[in-house]
């Protein structure tokens, strides 16, 4: 399926030396914990929070987002946290490359694998683990500490497995991500 052009004002974003383009109107707290590995779009009132960590020189690097990812309009990315011992502590969190997620998602994974697409309004629970080459259908709630196998899609109120994608998954979802960040262009 091919992406439409994407027209946005080129004073409404910066665009970093490796790609990426950072809507001036998301909310971006603790940078220096955020890793964009590079050719990652991050819509207009998207809020990762880098600031949420453990103490610490050891957990300096909180977010880590992979190459050609899209943060869709008003997603809000955190890290997920627990109470152990009495001791509440953020954890680190990961997206692969190739990633899409949609508007109004809340993500507090642990992990999520590369080519995976988050459709909108969906809640990915803290410490979830979506594997690599899975689509999340709108809507859908992930429960807390849920593993979605590879190749996988799953929907509704708490996810489930609805079906499943065939093994061409990765190279569809890197060439959508692909066209998705050519045809976005400013204005």
């Amino acid at each position: 399926m091919e992406q439409p052009v994407v027209r946005y004002s080129r004073a409404e974003y910066i665009e970093t030396e490796t790609g990426n383009k950072v809507s001036r109107k998301s909310v971006i707290c603790g940078s220096q914990n955020i890793i964009l590995s590079g050719k990652t779009i991050i819509q207009t009132d998207c809020v990762i929070r880098g600031d949420l960590r453990r103490a610490g020189p050891s957990q300096a690097v909180v977010i880590a987002i992979g190459r050609y990812c899209l943060l869709g309009q008003r997603s809000i990315i955190r890290p997920p946290h627990k109470t152990y011992k009495g001791v509440f502590s953020y954890y680190p969190m990961k997206i692969g490359d190739h990633v899409m997620i949609g508007e109004r998602s809340i993500v507090e994974a642990a992990n999520i694998g590369s080519y995976v697409e988050i459709g909108r309004n969906c809640i990915i629970g803290r410490f979830a683990m979506i594997k690599d080459g899975c689509r999340i259908e709108d809507n859908t709630v992930i429960a807390p500490g849920t593993v979605v196998p590879s190749f996988s899609v799953y929907a509704g109120n708490p996810g489930r497995l609805v079906g499943e994608l065939p093994e061409c998954t990765q190279e569809l979802y890197e060439a959508r991500s692909k066209d998705a960040y050519q045809k976005f262009v400013p204005v």
